[in-house]
């Protein structure tokens, strides 16, 4: 292993945790979790992960719940899921 390993396994790190935290953020927290996880799926695709999929995949779930925010506000007038 060589002085990239690090880096890389960092890299790795952060597509596996854009994709978590856009996922939960279509839930929860999507004001958050949503420009977190695109954050990091950027930061993951530009330092040369070997989880691309995963890294745009987080990319994509985080500029969902951006999406389902927008939707959100438009419809209620909040940023909070309604089911009643």
């Amino acid at each position: 292993m060589g002085p990239a390993a690090p880096a890389r396994r960092d890299a790795d790190g952060m597509a596996v945790a854009s994709f978590v935290l856009g996922l939960v953020g279509l839930l929860f927290l999507n004001i958050l979790l949503g420009p977190m996880a695109i954050c990091l799926a950027l930061l993951a695709l530009r330092r040369g992960t070997g989880r691309r999929r995963r890294a745009r995949l987080g990319l994509a779930l985080g500029i969902a719940d951006l999406a389902v925010l927008a939707v959100l506000v438009t419809v209620n007038g909040t940023v909070s899921w309604n089911l009643g």
